[in-house]
C-alpha cells in the first residue's frame, strides 16, 4: 500500500470523459497485473478493470464494458483508465492496484492484492 499514486480524477457531467492515471514511483511494476477498483458512497469496493503485464489481455466489469478502457505503459510504469460516456453511477473513489502473482481474472476478487493506491475521486453529475 502506498506504492501506487492515482491522478486524473475530478468532476464531469454525465456523458463526459476522464482519464485516470496510476503511477508507481520508486519501483517497477512492468511484470505485474494491474487493475482499477472503485468504491461508491455506502457501497463495497468493486472491480472495474484489469490488464496483464504485456497488455495483451484485459478484463472488465460488465458495468463499464464498452465505456472504459484500461491500458498501460510499462516504460512509464503507468496504467491508465480511459472513462467515456460517464454516468452518475460511476461516481466513486477509484483505486489502482497491482500484484505480481494474480491474474487479470483473480485480481478482480479484490483480495490478496499486494499494492494499492490511495484513490482519486471521480464525480459525475447529472
Amino acid at each position: 500500500q502506498g506504492q501506487l499514486v492515482e491522478s486524473g480524477g475530478g468532476w464531469v457531467q454525465a456523458g463526459g470523459s476522464l482519464r485516470l492515471s496510476c503511477e508507481a514511483p520508486g519501483r517497477s511494476f512492468s511484470t505485474y497485473v494491474m487493475a482499477w477498483f472503485r468504491q461508491a458512497p455506502g457501497k463495497e469496493r468493486e472491480f472495474v478493470a484489469a490488464v496483464s503485464w504485456s497488455a495483451v489481455s484485459t478484463n472488465y466489469a460488465d458495468s463499464v464494458k464498452g465505456r472504459f478502457t484500461i491500458s498501460r505503459d510499462n516504460a512509464k510504469s503507468t496504467v491508465y483508465l480511459q472513462m467515456n460516456s460517464l454516468k452518475p453511477e460511476d461516481t466513486a473513489i477509484y483505486y489502482c492496484a497491482a500484484d505480481p502473482s494474480l491474474t487479470i481474472w483473480t485480481i478482480a476478487r479484490g483480495a490478496r492484492i499486494t499494492y494499492w493506491g490511495q484513490g482519486t475521486q471521480v464525480t459525475v453529475s447529472s
